[in-house]
């Protein structure tokens, strides 16, 4: 593995939390129910009961034996406590993920889809090596060696990179994996520019048909709506929990004309942005 810093340190960076082990104040608990974009990888194992997420603004719901995973910049909205549930959850962010000895495919969802349904067996190791990291984090001496965290961590995401996959005839993860990853970190890195796909390609030293087959390939979308489709989420979510008005959320988003942006919002919504508003508005009585 690549060298590591203390235990202390490696604690900072995962979080382990389940329904034994309750936020530690009703002030902190309100703090961490509020929207947000996620800052690290989140993975969420539901032993049993019914539990429903928000992720880029669509309703996720997990029962017994799902698995959900998020991942850095997505939008996230806590639910609210549900009774009957047993869970077991686990946070990490990139630095920590930097240390593993080998990357997850399955971590920028090339499926489109962040439910792993995992089998009786898989579920008992995936349960029991949450229970070990969270022992070593919080009820043992801070003399544990992190090399031993990271290797339990690094086991975890091994055995659900290889669920996700399970069912999977033809090989997706190949060469042109990491070329995709550079794409989406372009995505998010220069959103607001709203890069060209023309100067995506050539900062990636790709043309731009490469780039179409690439992207294609791992998100079902073309390059252009992929972008749309993200500038879209930024639009809907700044409208949920931001006070922008129409003009200055259309310059924050790297529009020079308010009125295009309205029309590109209909366009891909279906909805004006004043009819957007209302709704939520309604939502929230």
């Amino acid at each position: 593995m690549k060298e590591i810093t203390n235990k202390s340190k490696i604690a900072q960076n995962i979080k382990v939390r389940s329904n034994d082990s309750p936020f530690p104040s009703a002030e902190i608990q309100q703090k961490l129910l509020l929207p947000r974009r996620l800052t690290s990888y989140f993975i969420v194992l539901i032993e049993s009961g019914s539990i429903t997420y928000k992720l880029d603004l669509q309703e996720i719901t997990l029962t017994t034996g799902d698995l959900l995973f998020a991942m850095p910049n997505q939008y996230f909205i806590p639910p609210t406590k549900t009774e009957n549930l047993k869970y077991f959850k686990i946070l990490f962010d990139e630095n920590t993920l930097a240390l593993l000895p080998q990357r997850f495919s399955f971590l920028i969802n090339p499926l489109n889809s962040q439910i792993i349904t995992l089998e009786n067996h898989a579920r008992e190791r995936v349960r029991k090596v949450i229970e070990i990291i969270n022992q070593i984090l919080y009820t043992e001496s801070l003399s544990t060696d992190s090399e031993i965290i990271l290797a339990y961590l690094n086991l975890l995401l091994s055995e659900l990179n290889n669920a996700y996959f399970k069912n999977e005839t033809n090989n997706i993860i190949n060469s042109n994996f990491s070329k995709f990853v550079e794409f989406k970190l372009m995505v998010e890195t220069h959103l607001t520019e709203q890069p060209s796909i023309n100067a995506i390609a050539q900062k990636m030293a790709l043309t731009t048909n490469s780039l179409y087959r690439l992207v294609k390939e791992y998100s079902g979308s073309s390059p252009k709506d992929f972008l749309t489709n993200r500038l879209k989420m930024e639009a809907q979510w700044k409208l949920r929990n931001s006070k922008l008005s129409v003009k200055e959320l259309a310059y924050a988003l790297g529009f020079n004309d308010p009125d295009y942006f309205s029309r590109l919002f209909k366009k891909s919504t279906g909805k004006s942005v004043s009819d957007f508003l209302q709704h939520q508005d309604l939502s929230r009585e």
